[in-house]
């Protein structure tokens, strides 16, 4: 059997819960088999980080028969999720700096240090390119 990859990457682009959530997902069953993940956000998805959308399901168009099953059937928020890749240690999130400047959100870009803050770092894609290569299990949403 062949020993996994050290690490999954995960991009992520699109702003709606359920990309976002199953991106989140995706880095949760890497940590959970002691991967490591690295999750970039682009962006929509940026935005919603920096505007702290995390919590109540929000699907468009809605789907009220499914946040109903989020709900009944204990399903992780992006909270929740998030909370529990920052618990593993072992999972990273990066805000794209290009993202940060197109959305004109600079105002709202904190970086509080490692894991406090909503986001770890921010990046170009210079070091996205540098710290990605050669990675095979790579998630665009």
């Amino acid at each position: 059997m062949r020993e996994p990859a050290a690490k999954v990457v995960i991009f992520l682009h699109d702003g709606a819960y359920d990309r976002v959530h199953q991106g989140l997902a995706i880095a949760a069953a890497a940590v959970a088999s002691g991967r490591r993940a690295e999750v970039y956000l682009f962006w929509w998805a940026l935005e919603r980080f920096l505007q702290d959308r995390l919590d109540a399901p929000d699907f468009e168009p809605a789907r009220e028969d499914v946040a109903d099953r989020f709900e009944t059937r204990r399903i992780p928020t992006l909270r929740e999720l998030l909370e529990h890749l920052r618990e593993s240690g072992l999972c990273t999130l990066q805000g794209c700096t290009g993202s940060l400047g197109a959305l004109g959100a600079e105002q709202r870009a904190t970086v509080e240090g490692p894991g406090t803050g909503p986001l770890d770092g921010w990046v170009g894609w210079s070091a996205i390119l540098q710290r990605t290569a050669g990675v095979v299990d790579r998630f665009y949403l």
